[in-house]
């Protein structure tokens, strides 16, 4: 590749977080953005955010871009929209930001010459249009998962985004990502999801139902807060992560279930001390993943 992709366009499609985030640090950084959305209702309201230099529904927009980030939801990413493989220039370098590897390996490494599979692990509770903030990358890992004919300078070109945006790069196979962020991404959705059904439906069983029904709602605080926060969140997403990646969430799901019930017999046993040795190893290990 003779000419930077920082000397043409960069294109992105989709603007809801990931994508209106990308759009919003590119520019910041003086370098021309065209986006593709799939309304003119999305489009219109990007244009007033300013998420993009320009922004359309057609897709020629990303002619001349080089470099195209697909911010799709992973069902757009694995069955794109009419019309999308065609209109990705030949020459630029291709890249995602979905949250499983494997899948979409398996469908755009035979759909684009120069396409790098990569996930950057940063985000909030919102959705949307107006979900894009700045700076949202900052500080945290973008991972890629090339495979051993993956073009060099496609790679590089991914990795100089991510370090341009401040993100921290990672490289690893694709097996072992989707394993890893089973572990700390979707399983931990669907572990929150349910403390939120046992935190609703527990007070079933109370003395006064209605009466401890009401107290959970009023007396949570911060801490419930926290660990209930991103099974409140988007639940297509979190769907769309656990069927994509059904093997390794299902395995993550028994590793936790296994893990609980250790914790549920040093309870009802009343083994205090061997309880205290377990929460005091995992006040010890929590550092290791912040």
């Amino acid at each position: 590749m003779t000419t930077s992709w920082r000397e043409r366009p960069v294109g992105i499609v989709g603007l809801g977080l990931i994508g209106g985030s990308l759009g919003l640090d590119l520019r910041r950084q003086g370098l021309e953005v065209r986006a593709l959305v799939h309304r003119e209702s999305t489009a219109e309201r990007a244009r007033q955010r300013g998420l993009a230099s320009q922004v359309s529904t057609e897709s020629a927009v990303l002619q001349d871009c080089g470099l195209v980030v697909l911010a799709l939801p992973l069902d757009r990413l694995l069955e794109p929209p009419t019309g999308l493989r065609q209109a990705l220039p030949a020459a630029a370098v291709v890249t995602d930001v979905g949250s499983v590897k494997g899948p979409v390996l398996q469908r755009w490494h035979h759909w684009h010459s120069r396409f790098v599979a990569s996930h950057p692990m940063a985000g909030t509770a919102e959705a949307g249009v107006e979900a894009g903030i700045e700076g949202l990358f900052q500080g945290r890992p973008w991972v890629a998962t090339p495979e051993a004919d993956t073009e060099a300078e496609a790679l590089e070109s991914v990795r100089q985004l991510a370090q341009l945006l401040g993100a921290q790069w990672l490289s690893c196979p694709a097996a072992a990502h989707d394993q890893a962020v089973a572990l700390i991404s979707h399983m931990p959705v669907l572990v929150s999801a349910a403390l939120l059904q046992a935190a609703d439906q527990g007070a079933q069983s109370a003395d006064d139902p209605a009466q401890v029904a009401a107290l959970v709602r009023q007396l949570a605080s911060s801490g419930f807060a926290d660990t209930s926060r991103i099974g409140g969140g988007n639940p297509e997403l979190g769907t769309l992560m656990a069927q994509s990646n059904r093997e390794a969430v299902v395995a993550a799901l028994g590793v936790y279930r296994r893990q609980l019930q250790g914790l549920e017999q040093l309870v009802e046993q009343q083994r205090w001390g061997e309880l205290q040795e377990e929460l005091s190893r995992c006040q010890q290990l929590r550092p290791d993943f912040l």
